[in-house]
């Protein structure tokens, strides 16, 4: 809360709020990830860097190491989509098809898409695990 006081010398309250939903639809609030490894790769926290209305913020990520870790996990989404020569660069395009994928993911599930784009990521993430590698009759693990 702001306390203001204005040309009359009145007190105005002046109430700032930082409710950012995701397209105006998704809370930030509700979503939660449970793999204490990705805790520091998932960008869903609190902070209001991380929670974006249009998940494209023009931010460089790449300048430094482990930054791009802070970037929001839906622009990571949408920056994944643009591959492939003929969608290299158009990021609104992206965004779009995000948009109305969410649309999609909550319709059906009827949960917060934000969730469900968390869990998914957890769910494909690498579990530790051993396996061989041999060259020239040499085998390790």
């Amino acid at each position: 809360r702001l306390k203001r006081i204005g040309k009359n010398m009145a007190e105005e309250e002046v109430v700032l709020s930082h409710d950012f939903k995701l397209f105006g639809k998704w809370s930030y609030d509700e979503v939660k990830h449970n793999d204490l490894a990705l805790t520091r790769y998932i960008a869903v926290t609190k902070d209001p860097k991380v929670q974006v209305i249009v998940p494209h913020t023009a931010g460089r990520w790449q300048k430094k190491r482990f930054r791009k870790a802070t970037c929001p996990i839906v622009e990571r989404l949408v920056c994944s989509l643009m591959m492939h020569g003929r969608n290299n660069g158009k990021k609104a395009k992206a965004v779009r098809i995000v948009k109305h994928a969410f649309d999609v993911v909550h319709l059906m599930t009827g949960k917060n898409p934000i969730q469900v784009t968390v869990e998914a990521i957890e769910n494909s993430g690498p579990r530790e695990d051993s396996t061989r590698i041999g060259s020239a009759g040499v085998v390790r693990q």
